[in-house]
């Protein structure tokens, strides 16, 4: 068995919600609102951002000047797919840039991006690529069992065939392949914290989809005055 694949028996049960999470299935189905959607597109596209710069602070951990190549060019690869399918359902939904920049991250966003950046800036290198991999693998295998249970006209169509496409699937491989190499010359200190970084990203990626179909934003004491986020009664996301 490969430190992958232990860290996927690991971390099987949130496997299994994520796959069974309303989101996924209303996605699969066609039926997911359009309004929880484009929450969604919009704060992916804030994660994105804090993505590329926890890979980036990663990145310059690399021991080698392989390994760095290797872990930058997966992050480039995913993330040039990403920001494609962002401005293609911006474009659709009517989300200028200004409208965006209104519209502040929410508090699964945040606190999603504080553990990988913390992760990335402060842990060790294994320990921050173990964080990172949850994004690229979740995704793969979610949208692979998505693209086979989706009938034509779709209309989260270009999100499915992103994350199920080869591009996608090459950048998700070569993750795949670095993690492995780590987990096999890392120590029994180092695999400990490899796995709770990569449980704790497993969760996180479910809590991140979970908040964007509940369409949630930053819970305020009764009697705050001044939201931590958006104006009160203003939906995540919408513009």
């Amino acid at each position: 068995m490969t430190f992958t694949e232990d860290l996927a028996r690991q971390t099987d049960d949130l496997w299994q919600q994520i796959h069974a999470m309303p989101f996924n299935r209303e996605m699969a189905a066609g039926t997911l609102r359009r309004d929880v959607f484009q929450g969604y597109i919009v704060q992916d596209a804030h994660y994105l951002e804090g993505f590329a710069r926890a890979l980036s602070l990663a990145a310059a951990k690399a021991p080698t000047a392989t390994v760095l190549a290797q872990l930058a060019g997966s992050a480039s690869g995913a993330i040039s797919v990403e920001r494609a399918l962002h401005a293609h359902y911006m474009g659709l939904f009517g989300v200028s840039d200004t409208a965006f920049t209104r519209i502040q991250p929410s508090a699964a966003c945040d606190h999603y991006l504080s553990f990988l950046l913390r992760t990335a800036a402060l842990g060790d290198f294994p320990e921050a690529v173990a964080a990172l991999l949850p994004c690229f693998w979740i995704y793969r295998e979610v949208g692979r069992e998505i693209a086979g249970q989706s009938q034509p006209g779709n209309p989260y169509a270009a999100w499915i065939d992103t994350y199920s496409g080869e591009a996608f699937d090459q950048s998700v491989a070569r993750m795949l392949s670095l993690t492995d190499t780590l987990g096999a010359d890392a120590d029994g200190p180092t695999r400990a914290r490899m796995e709770r970084a990569f449980r704790r990203a497993c969760w996180h990626e479910w809590r991140f989809w979970d908040s964007a179909y509940r369409m949630e934003n930053w819970a305020q004491p009764p009697e705050a005055r001044h939201s931590l986020a958006e104006p009160t009664g203003t939906p995540v996301g919408v513009a």
